[in-house]
């Protein structure tokens, strides 16, 4: 089987073809610089991606707190880990890179704070 990805590693946005047999992938073309080969196995076999979202804050001044996972999750996980998120309510003030989630669904990956917020 023949996938066609589009590399989003670096501003040069290689066109990939990834060719896939029993569940591996056997060869990457198209690719321009070593990340490309990386990214299209991952991205074919078990696609990651970095969570970007808010949780409820109370004290701040703001009503939500943006947060950010600190390595990419699992693609497939990704639903879950909003809902666990959903239910979370944290405290001002908050620090930047403060642990909102740790080790969010067992995937060793904690959730931080992506900006900080003062008490009002």
């Amino acid at each position: 089987m023949e996938k066609e990805l589009i590399c989003v590693n670096c501003p040069m946005g290689c066109r990939l073809t990834a060719v896939i047999e029993d569940n591996k992938v056997v060869s990457v073309t198209g690719n321009r610089c070593p990340r490309g080969k990386a990214y299209a196995e991952t991205e074919c076999i078990r696609p990651e991606r970095i969570l970007t979202t808010t949780v409820r804050i109370t004290g701040g001044i703001h009503r939500v707190l943006p947060v950010i996972s600190e390595q990419a999750l699992p693609l497939d996980r990704i639903m879950e880990a909003m809902e666990v998120l959903r239910t979370v309510q944290v405290q001002a003030p908050v620090t930047v890179g403060d642990i909102i989630a740790a080790d969010i669904l067992g995937t060793g990956i904690n959730i931080v704070a992506s900006r900080s917020m003062d008490a009002c």
